[in-house]
């Protein structure tokens, strides 16, 4: 975590702002001897496809076979979906 003035921030903003999106860290903004605000990275896109994958690995055997088996069920009776077309519900 890097800290900044506010005054330095605010001369060089798109450099800061490259910085952070390039290097991926959190930078904290100074006033008065102060913490103020944060810059913080966004967090890097994810499709459905890698969450669920994500969320998956976390699960015991016993949680997995049942998850899968409940999605094969639900497939079977709406027909074909779309990773596509799920969304990340963890994403604002």
């Amino acid at each position: 975590m890097k800290t900044l003035s506010v005054t330095e921030v605010a001369r060089n903003f798109s450099a800061v702002i490259d910085e952070v999106e390039r290097d991926q860290e959190e930078i904290v903004l100074v006033r008065n001897h102060r913490q103020v605000a944060r810059l913080v990275p966004e967090a890097a896109h994810q499709d459905a496809l890698s969450v669920f994958g994500d969320l998956y690995r976390t699960l015991d055997d016993e949680t997995a076979d049942a998850l899968l088996s409940a999605i094969s069920s639900q497939r079977k009776r709406r027909g074909r979906g779309r990773v596509a077309e799920l969304r990340n519900p963890w994403v604002g």
